[in-house]
């Protein structure tokens, strides 16, 4: 009964301290997984003392690291991973393998290790990283669909796929060294037997006992069949000498192609997010704050090392599979973290005894302060690059890389459409254009994308629409307008203020991201900007209503009267509009500066239409402030008086330019 009792006494313990750390880390804007560690250190032998390490939660903890990796293996996409088999593939293995010998070679060559199979296993951690945290981070910026999002992505599939086998294999570096080779070849026998026997039972077995326990209509025998699956494979697994964590990722890639996965992933989620942060909490209940307060430094190092030496691996690697400079340092920027799965072979490495406790601490603390930056650096990554740009010579390789990749194109083109972005949006204008048989230009990065329109005989740029050679290349000045449907807001934004640059009186049609884009993308001198989330909302309503006995001239007449109301309200001159508020993140990405309109300038007394500052220098004016007040998105009737100070937006040449245009030396 006492042990009973202590099971449920560290359950609950542990999972409140998570819970509590969870709320407080995401109230903070960190991942919750931070709250999970910091709740099971609180909880833990090095503070409070109430839950020890080993016992009940090391037990259920591997539970969780069976679900964690089960629900992988489901979600894992072959049909995603072929879509960028290219850079999957050779990116994904190439990444692995580097980061692995240069993490490990280092560790090595120091003496922060001292034997080959610690340097090995410490790489591979190194190597992996974040799909959960780098996935929510796009999400919560609406760029998943962008390029350099996809290439991310591309190279965590790959690492997850890796995964299975990196379980399979590491447990055999514990070895004497004269047997290892033999040791590695026999687990790569073993697991290459074992996934045969998988394929052959999910072909011809697994698929009718699922339909057949489905059929019984009893949700709590799918769940239990589902749960025995995972846990059986998982221990079969660890019979062999392969671990469960294998057989586990294995299981949920029998399942990830039967018919009923989905039904499958939708009921093991809320099991696997509970036993996974038991897992992750019982990693921080062996996390010492005080060793890794006494080991500060050398942690800043690690993470520094770490983060620095990822980046500079995967850039290369980017560049080398033919994407331009700017986009391999987003997304190297954006992988150079260690993820959660390493965990996971943190713990192997541990339980096989080839980390110490303080390699395994410096490791986990390495892994959470990794994961804490990742947000930061990916939302601070159009401002290093802007950085970067300025600089003579780096700003010159970053403008050569953003060429074309390939032009389909005549060099005589003219009277034609620039469409930027072919996604579900570009698509659909395309079509439209060309049955009213006007001549379309597309640009979009994507290979796939491109491909597709050689198949079609539509012209295309193969490039970043947002880079001033490009769209040079499209010959904006006779072109009779442009429409942009990027998926990614700062590239729309950037592509907006450089095209304008090229051809002041273009007629350009945007596409809004948010409400709060709405404002300045007309600032920046967008002719119309379109919301299709609001656009869809509109045409169901109209559908809506349809069904409910409205003739179609109502429809029309409220879809109108709605469009223009909505629209309305968050035109540049509406200056209530509450996304206004925060002008510094309505501009986000784009190059500004605040400059004081000094009396005598030439500038004052002139409206902003008349002052024609975008044509004359390529900046516009954001806000203004004047005295208490701040005018923000000035309309073209705006006045500009002494004393001013003007929020203006442009690159370092364009500001330079106004600078002398308001001092009276232009």
């Amino acid at each position: 009964m006492a042990g009973e009792l202590s099971l449920i006494v560290d359950m609950v313990t542990v999972l409140g301290a998570a819970a509590i750390g969870g709320y407080l880390t995401n109230r903070l804007g960190q991942p919750v997984l931070l709250g999970y560690l910091l709740g099971g250190t609180a909880v833990g032998p090095a503070a409070l003392g109430l839950v020890n390490v080993e016992g009940n939660i090391k037990v259920l903890s591997e539970i969780g690291v069976a679900l964690l990796l089960f629900a992988l293996g489901i979600e894992f996409s072959l049909k995603e991973l072929l879509k960028v088999r290219t850079i999957a593939i050779g990116g994904g293995t190439l990444q692995i393998l580097l980061t692995s010998l240069l993490g490990g070679g280092l560790a090595y060559v120091t003496g922060w290790v001292d034997t080959l199979p610690k340097a090995i296993f410490l790489g591979v951690v190194l190597s992996l990283s974040s799909t959960a945290i780098v996935l929510k981070s796009l999400i919560e910026r609406n760029e998943v669909q962008t390029a350099h999002a996809q290439i991310m992505l591309a190279i965590l599939i790959a690492q997850d796929l890796g995964l299975g086998l990196l379980l399979a294999v590491l447990p055999a570096l514990t070895q004497p060294p004269e047997t290892i080779g033999r040791a590695l070849i026999a687990a790569l026998l073993k697991a290459g037997l074992f996934i045969i026997g998988a394929v052959v039972i999910k072909a011809w077995f697994l698929p009718s006992l699922m339909r057949r326990i489905v059929q019984t209509g009893s949700g709590e025998l799918f769940v239990l069949s589902i749960f025995a699956l995972c846990l059986g494979v998982a221990l079969l697994t660890a019979a062999i000498g392969l671990g469960i964590a294998m057989g586990a990722f294995i299981a949920g890639l029998m399942l990830s192609d039967v018919e009923y996965a989905d039904h499958a992933l939708d009921r093991v989620l809320p099991m696997r997010d509970v036993f996974a942060a038991l897992f992750f909490a019982s990693i921080g209940l062996s996390i010492d704050p005080g060793f890794l307060l006494a080991n500060g430094w050398v942690l800043v190092g690690l993470v520094a090392v770490t983060m620095l030496g990822k980046a500079l691996i995967v850039i290369p690697i980017v560049t080398l599979f033919g994407y331009p400079l700017s986009m391999a340092l987003t997304v190297g920027l954006g992988i150079n973290q260690i993820g959660e799965f390493s965990f996971v072979l943190a713990g192997v490495a541990q339980n096989l005894e080839i980390f110490s406790s303080r390699l395994y601490g410096l490791t986990v603390g390495t892994t959470a302060v990794t994961l804490v930056l990742t947000p930061f650096l990916l939302k601070a990554s159009p401002y290093i690059f802007h950085r970067l740009e300025r600089l003579p010579a780096i700003g010159a390789m970053l403008r050569a890389s953003q060429a074309p990749l390939a032009v389909g194109v005549e060099e005589s083109i003219s009277g034609h459409i620039v469409v930027a972005g072919f996604g579900r949006v570009g698509q659909t204008l395309v079509r439209m254009l060309r049955s009213q048989g006007h001549s379309v230009l597309v640009i979009d990065n994507n290979e796939a994308t491109v491909q597709a329109l050689r198949d079609r005989d539509i012209p295309y740029l193969y490039g970043d629409a947002s880079s001033e050679l490009v769209l040079q290349k499209a010959e904006l000045g006779r072109a009779k307008a442009l429409a942009i449907a990027l998926p990614d807001p700062l590239a729309t934004r950037l592509t907006l203020k450089r095209a304008l640059g090229l051809a002041p009186d273009l007629d350009i049609i945007v596409r809004a991201h948010t409400d709060a884009e709405i404002d300045v993308l007309y600032q920046l001198g967008a002719k119309e900007v379109v919301q299709p989330e609001f656009e869809a909302s509109l045409e169901m309503g109209g559908h809506m209503l349809l069904s409910l006995g409205a003739s179609p001239q109502q429809i029309q007449q409220t879809v109108h009267i709605y469009r223009a109301g909505r629209y309305r309200e968050i035109m540049p001159e509406h200056l209530g509009y509450p996304a206004a508020t925060n002008i510094n993140a309505a501009f986000e990405g784009l190059e500004g500066e605040w400059y004081t309109l000094k009396a005598g300038s030439p500038l004052a007394g002139l409206t902003l239409a008349r002052a024609n500052l975008r044509r004359l220098t390529g900046v516009t004016i954001m806000a203004i402030q004047r005295g208490n007040k701040t005018i923000r998105y000035p309309g073209a009737q705006t006045v500009l008086t002494s004393s001013d100070r003007l929020l203006v937006v442009g690159n370092v040449e364009e500001r330079a330019a106004f600078k002398e245009l308001i001092d009276g030396k232009a």
